[in-house]
């Protein structure tokens, strides 16, 4: 199950309560005392925000609960959306002071789309300005209009404030059960049982929302929530005995087991000592079981387990064969990226060991090395400090960052293809290869087809194409990552393996997988250059709230960031370029006399009209065939 919700809703007191009411620990610990079961990491603690998803469980009726707490802060979204891909349910936090907000909306559509059952708690109702009945109203507007009310705040905002439950209301759960329709519309009597039942059948399939009212500082509403867990949201089914089936969904360093994969199975049982496809030996297993991580010989179908002895293991790998009925979670990319430099020169390479494992992490970093440069690519400039204090505790690396620069994309303008035959022409390396690049819709992401035949060539030079083809679209014909097309091999080719007279294997007369790994760029990069690309960037939607009186300030300044604003009753809404959100931020409290309040979240990409930016190259630029050569080919 996941807690989820914007930053500051209460997500991790809430989790606090939930141990606490299921007796797992004394005492709930305090977000601001920094002593909680998941926030551990020294910066969580010191700023009072969950970074990394954690996992926690605790027992309701005979059913263990693997909670995991994620992030609210919009810089962490990639830990969310690993969450999403493991989980059975969910509850969506929201605040009865602040209300419904846009990541809030951004994580309820997710949940929508992925079809993940999910309850609704409408947190702090004790605090100054708690108005629930607001907040239900803007969750049926903004978020779902499925939802059903648990039952009534009593002494909102105030100290004394609890939540009563009550009877269920039968217009949404009518709307998804036809039988139940006829029976209210004729006016028959629904007994509590019935509208329970059905209620419980709806919340299992994501058909309704029930909505829970409470305070995870006071505990009111706390245990009607807790029932609710229990009875409303489905346990997770796996056949122990099933095919092996489980994804990983983080990546830690344990002190002495090396790297640690959090893994959630679906089917199967997986034990220590079981070797992988990948020849990856399990040398350590624990499951999560009242608030802990506890040693285990075995992790069956429905469990989550810290795994030890994935030496390759990365985030989003499959153990087994790749769960069924889970479907795709789609966030927005890093917008934004900057340079790391270390403070000591002595420790450039200690720098690039340590960003290389936090990639492994977290493949969003998504480090690239320049010739002399290392680059990250962030969501936010929180996580600046985030990866700073990261490698100042965990590796001892002191660093500073570069002004933080937009991150672009290009995407194929037409068709284009190249072919290169071993053995003819300047082609130096001893394979055929030949691809096309096709466009593709918009947020299809990149295709892969084969136009020739899988046995046409050893398996093993096939994956080697592939996995050249996705690395070489990370910087198109401007330096760019390039998406949304198909890449289509259309020709293949190579030299078996031979011997010369009297001596061993010659791989001078074989081809190799290097041969492969130097032509495909050639080629690729020649099919783009033929079919052209056009450099889109990314495009932000805000929301500002501001005293009317000094709208006379705000929508000048927003015309000068590119900003398209619109003026509405609740403030000013529109369309911003990502590389304007930063100086819109900072000019906020000047604009609005320290008043305001703006909320930005990922929108679309958009054509860059003018002349397109080119991001320097860190792939010996394949667009130049001689100096690409001279270096893939070591005569540099």
């Amino acid at each position: 199950m996941g807690i989820l919700a914007h930053v500051d809703a209460g997500k991790t007191s809430l989790t606090e309560r939930l141990l606490h009411t299921a007796g797992v620990i004394d005492e709930p610990g305090s977000v601001d005392a920094g002593n909680t079961r998941t926030d551990t990491l020294e910066l969580e603690r010191r700023r009072g925000i969950t970074i990394k998803a954690a996992v926690v469980s605790f027992p309701i009726d005979g059913v263990t609960v693997n909670l995991i707490d994620t992030p609210g802060h919009p810089d962490f979204i990639a830990e969310v959306e690993r969450a999403f891909a493991v989980l059975d349910g969910a509850v969506l936090v929201v605040s009865a002071v602040e209300g419904v907000q846009p990541q809030t909306r951004v994580l309820m559509r997710t949940l929508q789309r992925l079809r993940i059952p999910t309850l609704i708690f409408v947190n702090k109702i004790d605090r100054r300005g708690a108005d629930p009945e607001r907040v239900l109203d803007e969750i049926a507007a903004k978020l779902t209009r499925s939802i059903v009310p648990m039952g009534r705040v009593v002494a909102p905002g105030t100290a004394k404030a609890a939540f009563e439950t009550g009877d269920i209301e039968p217009d949404v759960l009518a709307e998804h059960d036809d039988a139940l329709l006829a029976a209210y519309v004729a006016g028959v009597p629904l007994s509590r049982g019935r509208l329970r039942r059905a209620l419980t059948r709806q919340s299992r399939r994501a058909l309704v929302h029930p909505v829970y009212f409470g305070s995870a500082l006071t505990g009111a509403g706390v245990a009607e929530l807790t029932c609710g867990i229990a009875r409303l949201l489905p346990a997770a089914a796996g056949d122990a005995d099933g095919p092996l089936s489980g994804t990983v969904f983080k990546i830690e360093r344990g002190r002495s087991d090396g790297k640690i994969a959090y893994v959630r199975l679906f089917s199967g049982t997986l034990r220590v000592r079981d070797r992988l496809a990948d020849d990856a030996r399990v040398t350590s297993i624990s499951v999560f079981r009242d608030g802990s991580a506890v040693r285990s010989d075995r992790l069956v179908a429905g469990q989550i387990g810290r795994i030890g002895g994935l030496a390759n293991a990365r985030i989003g790998d499959h153990l087994g064969e790749p769960p069924a009925n889970r479907g795709e979670t789609r966030f927005a990319p890093p917008t934004l990226e900057t340079v790391v430099e270390p403070v000591r020169a002595a420790d450039r390479g200690a720098l690039h060991a340590a960003l290389t494992q936090l990639a492994e992490q977290d493949p969003l970093i998504d480090l690239r090395q320049g010739r002399d440069e290392l680059y990250v690519s962030l969501y936010g400039e929180v996580q600046k400090e985030v990866i700073a204090a990261t490698l100042a505790d965990e590796y001892g690396v002191a660093v500073t960052f570069r002004e933080s620069s937009t991150v672009y994309i290009e995407r194929p303008v037409g068709t284009g293809a190249a072919v290169e035959f071993n053995g003819k022409g300047d082609n130096p390396f001893l394979a055929t290869i030949g691809l096309r690049v096709d466009p593709a819709p918009p947020g299809s992401g990149v295709g892969y087809d084969l136009a020739v035949e899988l046995g046409s060539m050893p398996y093993a030079f096939m994956k080697v194409v592939e996995d050249t083809v996705r690395e070489t679209l990370q910087e198109g014909l401007y330096g760019w990552r390039v998406t949304d097309c198909r890449i289509t091999l259309t020709h293949t080719g190579y030299s078996p393996k031979q011997s010369a007279m009297h001596a061993g294997f010659d791989k001078s007369i074989s081809s190799t997988g290097y041969d492969f790994r130097g032509l495909v760029p050639l080629v690729l990069m020649e099919a783009l250059r033929r079919a052209g690309t056009r450099v889109y960037e990314p495009v932000y939607r805000f929301h500002f709230e501001t005293p009317p009186d000094t709208l006379g300030q705000v929508l000048p300044a927003l015309a000068q960031l590119r900003a398209v604003p619109e003026v509405t009753e609740g403030g000013v809404t529109g369309l911003i370029p990502a590389a304007m959100v930063h100086r819109l931020h900072q000019a906020l409290p000047t604009l609005t006399r320290g008043e305001g309040v703006l909320d930005t979240a990922f929108d679309h990409y958009r054509a860059v009209t003018g002349p397109p930016p080119v991001r320097r190259r860190t792939d010996h630029n394949p667009l130049d065939r001689k100096e690409y050569l001279l270096h893939v080919l070591r005569r540099v």
